[in-house]
């Protein structure tokens, strides 16, 4: 009996990852390697200059303006595609996927105020983490790591290196043998 199998990279079919209105940290991640994988996230991150009058561009210069625009609207509608029908909605007007992008951004995180109450909140509860007696070391990692990217996705810089201190220094006593011996 004969098997089926894709004959290459091009028959895989790629989901787009799903925003419907919670854990936007963990969409953000995933649609940003999406959008990398894809080769589109250099125009989300950076977006691109709209030439105040295109008639002055070279024919080159006019190729590669037309080539940005098309990769643009791929990622625009990546990001729509993307999105619940109410998100849809909110970046229906957005002409470029950095404005949509950005748009996301400041809907669910805030504007850059709120940004850093929330971010200061994180840091908070990352320096107040206690490992519970009853968990096991996987586990509070675990619970420290999503901290830590969520900070992380906010732009923190906190280090692998003060997340490493952090676990060894707030594990319950039947695990310092494990620190006693780091």
């Amino acid at each position: 009996m004969a098997s089926k199998t894709n004959e290459g990279a091009d028959s895989l079919v790629v989901l787009t990852p799903f925003f419907c209105g919670t854990k936007f940290e963990y969409w953000k991640i995933r649609m940003r390697t999406h959008l990398k994988a894809e080769g589109l996230w250099t125009i989300v991150a950076n977006g691109f200059e709209d030439p105040q009058n295109d008639g002055d561009l070279t024919a080159a210069e006019m190729k590669n303006l037309e080539a940005k625009y098309r990769q643009d609207a791929k990622a625009l509608s990546k990001i729509q595609k993307g999105v619940s029908r109410a998100y849809f909605e909110k970046i229906a007007t957005c002409e470029t996927t950095k404005e949509a992008w950005d748009f996301l951004e400041t809907e669910v995180y805030g504007d850059e105020k709120l940004r850093t109450i929330n971010l200061q909140t994180f840091r908070r509860e990352f320096q107040n983490l206690k490992m519970i007696e009853s968990e096991k070391i996987d586990e509070y990692s675990t619970r420290v790591m999503n901290i830590v990217n969520i900070m992380r996705n906010q732009s923190d810089t906190i280090s692998d290196q003060q997340v490493g201190e952090k676990i060894l220094i707030s594990v319950t006593e039947k695990y310092e043998y494990i620190v006693a011996i780091t």
